[in-house]
Order: C-alpha cells, then sequence, then structure tokens
C-alpha cells in the first residue's frame, strides 16, 4: 500500500497521545495505547472498546487501553508507528507490508481454499480460517512470530473478515464484463486473480477507497460487505456480485503490541492481554457474518442491485484458485524469500480443517469468544511468548 501523507499538526498530536499514555503508565494505573485505522463508530472500533473494557476486567483496573480510532496512526503508519513506540498496540494490515510480513502473508493470501471447500462453511467462513490463522501463527510459525520481533512487536491474535466479493460502480457479473476493469485489492492473492482473468488490480490503502470510487479511478473494490458502512461507501456500491473472487481477509494481526511495552508489563498483564485478544479476534468475524445480509439489504434500499455471478465466472475463480495454491509458495520464495512455504501450507492445511468442524456448532459471538480461548489464547504462555 502506499503511505498517506501527515501534516506536522498531526504528527505532533500523534506524539503527544503518545507522551500522555506513557505517563499514564507512571502512575497507579498502566494506561495503553490502541490506535487502529478503522474510523469510530466502525465495528472494529467498537471491537476495540471491548477489548479495552475486557483488559480493564481482567487487571482489575490496574491496566487499561484507550483506543484511538484513526487519529493516532492509519493502516499505512501502523507497522512503523506501533514498532516506533508511538502506539502501545497496533490493528496491524500486514498485507500492507508485503516485505516485512512475508511468512504471515503466505498464509492469510490461502484464504481463498475457502472456495474449494464445501457448504458447510458457508456463513462461517471468517470464523473458521481466523481460528486456524491464530491457532497455526503461536504455535506452527516461529518464522512469523520472528518477523513481528524483528519490528519490534509481539503478535496477540489474529482476525479477519467474512467473504470478500465485487463491489463495483456497474455491473461486473461474467468474465467478459470483468476484463480491463480497475479493481482495488487489499492483498496479493486477489491480485493475482485479477490477472489472471483479465482485470487490473489497484493498490491503495483502505482509507483511499471512496475517493477511489467517486471519481473512476477504479472500477470496483474487491471487499467484505460490512466495510461498505465502516468505510462510507453506501452512495459509490451499485453493484455488488456475490461469491467471487471469495476468500476473507485474514491479514490483521488485530491487537499487535510493542515489544517494549509487552516486556515491561507483569506476567498477569500479559495473561489479560491475551485474555481479551481472543475477544477481537472472535467478535470480528462473528459481527462481520451476521450483519452482511444486513447490509446488502441497505444497499438494495439505497438503489444497489445485488448480483450472482455466471458460472463460468465461478469456474474461473476455482480454477485459478487450484493453482494459486500450487504455485503460492514459490511465488514467495521468489519474491519474498520464504524457504519453506510448500510445508507452511502443508501444516496448516489439516489445522483449518479442525476448525471448519469446530465451528460447526458455534451460534452466538460469546461461543466463539470462548472456542477461541478454549483452544487458543488459554494454551499461550505469557512468561514465555514475546520475551
Amino acid at each position: 500500500m502506499y503511505p498517506v501523507s501527515r501534516s506536522l499538526l498531526s504528527i505532533a498530536l500523534a506524539a503527544l497521545l503518545c507522551s500522555a499514555a506513557g505517563l499514564a503508565t507512571t502512575a497507579s494505573a498502566k494506561q495503553l495505547s490502541y490506535a487502529m485505522g478503522q474510523p469510530p463508530g466502525s465495528i472494529s472500533a467498537k471491537i476495540g472498546e471491548d477489548y479495552a473494557k475486557a483488559v480493564k476486567d481482567y487487571t482489575n483496573g490496574e491496566l487499561t487501553v484507550k483506543v484511538y480510532p484513526l487519529a493516532l496512526l492509519n493502516f499505512a503508519e501502523t507497522s512503523a508507528g506501533v514498532r516506533d513506540g508511538i502506539a502501545d498496540i497496533g490493528y496491524l494490515l500486514a498485507p500492507y507490508f508485503p516485505a516485512e510480513y512475508p511468512h504471515s502473508n503466505m498464509i492469510s493470501e490461502a484464504s481463498m481454499l475457502l472456495t474449494l471447500m464445501g457448504d458447510e462453511i458457508h456463513g462461517k467462513e471468517g470464523m473458521a480460517y481466523m481460528g486456524a490463522v491464530s491457532e497455526f501463527t503461536f504455535f506452527h510459525c516461529p518464522e512469523c512470530n520472528k518477523e513481528f520481533a524483528k519490528q519490534n512487536q509481539v503478535y496477540t491474535g489474529s482476525t479477519g473478515s467474512s467473504p470478500y466479493i465485487l463491489q463495483c460502480t456497474q455491473p461486473v457479473t461474467n468474465l467478459e464484463q470483468l476484463q480491463g476493469k480497475r479493481l482495488r485489492v487489499g492483498a496479493s492473492n486477489w491480485s493475482r486473480w485479477a490477472k489472471a482473468l483479465g482485470a487490473t488490480p489497484i493498490t491503495m490503502s483502505a482509507n483511499e477507497m471512496h475517493e477511489a470510487l467517486s471519481q473512476g479511478v477504479v472500477d470496483c473494490i474487491v471487499l467484505s460487505v460490512p466495510e461498505i458502512t465502516n468505510f462510507g461507501l453506501m452512495d459509490t456500491v451499485s453493484d455488488i456480485t456475490r461469491v467471487v473472487p471469495g476468500g476473507i481477509f485474514a491479514g490483521t494481526a488485530v491487537t499487535n503490541i510493542n515489544r517494549d511495552t509487552w516486556q515491561g508489563l507483569t506476567d498477569d498483564e500479559r495473561a489479560a492481554l491475551l485474555h481479551a485478544a481472543a475477544i477481537t479476534s472472535a467478535a470480528t468475524p462473528w459481527v462481520y457474518h451476521q450483519r452482511q445480509e444486513e447490509i446488502l439489504d441497505q444497499v438494495k434500499a439505497n438503489g444497489g442491485t445485488i448480483h450472482q455471478p455466471s458460472e463460468q465466472l465461478v469456474e474461473k475463480t476455482r480454477a485459478f484458485v487450484r493453482d494459486d495454491m500450487k504455485t503460492i509458495a514459490s511465488y514467495y520464495e521468489d519474491k519474498y524469500g520464504v524457504q519453506d512455504g510448500a510445508e507452511m501450507l502443508a501444516t496448516f492445511r489439516p489445522i483449518l480443517d479442525k476448525w471448519v468442524k469446530l465451528v460447526q456448532d458455534v451460534n452466538s459471538r460469546q461461543e466463539l469468544i470462548d472456542l477461541y480461548w478454549k483452544e487458543i489464547y488459554s494454551k499461550v504462555d505469557p512468561t514465555t511468548h514475546g520475551m
């Protein structure tokens, strides 16, 4: 992604906010700053407040978190901002930084595997995939954790979306209509899909999508449906095509923590942050899936049209995914030096299959949070992780 320019005033404000957060840690109760590029009122901002409340509850008020939605760091600034301590915690979109997090990004980009699975996963794609990604990253990917440590960060969990589909300013429902269309994509798997099927991928920050659509810079965005309201896109999106390209955005290290901050906490405080991270990890895919149909109805009420893709477009997409699963490891080896990509994917696939089964009986947000806690976060040792 391209960094978003900032004024000197905003940089000074960020430094002031960070300084204020640092002063708070010298008092009896420590306060951590949590920066996210999502705007105020968004799903992620609300879940961030749930995370903050949980941290306070789990530590009896000894540790608190202040959430800064789109006020301290934007998406393009989060990696360096958390690394340098501008924020203690960051909502890191790892695909924005492909060279810094190649192992993590390779696993997140394999999410189009979901398009090859049966109907049992429909409506729970994000819940299964993010359980698998978090478990894999904590316990089976030392390379992923080394990448975060190199950026002075500690990984405390991932979250993701409902399926990514075409959201356009005109109908794009078949292979012919897709030819030459400019698609804003958020990760290289969708970029490869676009190129393979004749479209042109465009990379830009999520914060730039509204302007790009309204000015005709892009014809479509590849995005999950709830982001329409999160980013104020209701007046720019007129045609949505279900199913394609599929997959989810799985590259959000939702509560990455500055390593110096993490190591300055007590074991109990680190345990509380991990416990709270089960909320941010689980709640996002749950809410995204629950809101999808509601927002599609709003799009229709606003004059938009919801389309089904042609069978040819679906089959071409599935064929791409099958081929891409064979080539993604070599792509990451050639481009980013990932040496063990094939082995990583082979380890990851049975974990994903397990999570497809685990989420089948989940019927509430709290059940998903409890499942994530039981199967993943409760098993992370706060005395050694990130230390």
